[in-house]
């Protein structure tokens, strides 16, 4: 999918209702579903927001059938609005490379992507990738926020963002996830802990010890107590004496000897490896995890978006991860 340049679709305005379908009006359109705001729209192209209308209903008119509905402030494709946007980008896509060919040109795709990563993928596999995919595109900005699984879905329902990278799934039937890594959840102790010379504890011996946890609302915290609740445990049953936001904040907790922790293995990789923190796996808890990619299968992908989703599918190190 792409979006076309809002300078060239502004040459032409509503004019009368096409017997065919033009491409201007299938480039307003197009921006229009991207943006999921006809106002929007009519601001990148500079032009009225009524012609941004007019267009769309002559769209609508030739073709016999609505292509949005109205929800919440924004405009959502409808399932016939879903067809014509598939359909249109082939048809835009094939208009730019006559031009480019033609031309001689080639030119770098532009533009903005925004994204939202809870805290595992966000700190521990962004900062890799980021750079490898701005080596590919280096003209689209990228604007990446960090805060826990379920705020980031909620942005990505909102529209908020193209993007989200979480750790856990919901039952929200407008979204997508698609799997990004897999992940597991180890016990992190102390250097000179008395389970410092094991290399795995029960949950009977869990249960003796000061535990630290995610805050609820992360993919971690929310695998643990599945996995400790299908286990035959009650929450209860342990003693969390802290629960923090931050997977940093508990490494340090730990490091203080406030507590043992519950983390992910991308986690704690830098402590272990300079031997502050000790891993053990934890018998008897099926404490393996998958992070996702989620979209809102409502809304269409700007170009920047689906170019960093096709990176995602064809990174090396993620196929590792899988």
């Amino acid at each position: 999918m792409r979006r076309i340049q809002a300078k060239s679709r502004a040459s032409t305005g509503a004019g009368k209702p096409p017997d065919q379908l033009e491409l201007p009006y299938l480039e307003t359109f197009s921006l229009a579903a991207e943006m999921s705001s006809f106002t929007g729209a009519a601001k990148a192209l500079r032009v009225s927001q009524a012609a941004v209308s007019q267009r769309v209903q002559a769209l609508e008119k030739t073709l016999g059938c609505a292509l949005f509905q109205r929800q919440g402030g924004r405009v959502l494709l409808t399932e016939a609005g879903q067809k014509l946007y598939e359909y249109g980008q082939r048809i835009l896509e094939l208009h730019q490379q006559v031009r480019r060919e033609l031309a001689g040109q080639n030119k770098l795709v532009r533009g903005e992507l925004h994204l939202a990563a809870s805290s595992i993928p966000g700190e521990h596999l962004l900062p890799a990738l980021l750079p490898a995919f701005r080596q590919q595109h280096p003209q689209i900005r990228v604007h990446a926020a960090i805060s826990d699984s379920m705020t980031v879905m909620a942005q990505v329902a909102r529209g908020d963002v193209s993007i989200g990278l979480v750790g856990r799934k919901t039952d929200n039937p407008h979204l997508e996830f698609r799997h990004l890594a897999s992940d597991r959840l180890i016990l992190a102790v102390p250097s000179g802990h008395a389970l410092s010379n094991r290399k795995r504890v029960s949950l009977t011996q869990l249960i003796k010890y000061p535990l630290i946890l995610r805050e609820p609302g992360s993919g971690a915290r929310h695998c643990f107590e599945k996995s400790w609740n299908e286990a035959g445990h009650s929450m209860a049953d342990l003693q969390v004496v802290l629960e923090l936001g931050s997977n940093e904040a508990i490494k340090e907790a730990v490091l203080r000897h406030v507590g043992v922790a519950v983390l992910s293995t991308y986690a704690v990789r830098k402590e272990q490896e300079a031997g502050k923190l000790h891993v053990l796996e934890i018998s008897g808890l099926h404490c393996d995890r998958e992070m996702f990619v989620v979209v809102d299968r409502r809304r269409v992908q700007p170009l920047p978006a689906r170019l960093f989703l096709l990176f995602l599918e064809s990174h090396p190190d993620l196929a590792e991860a899988r």
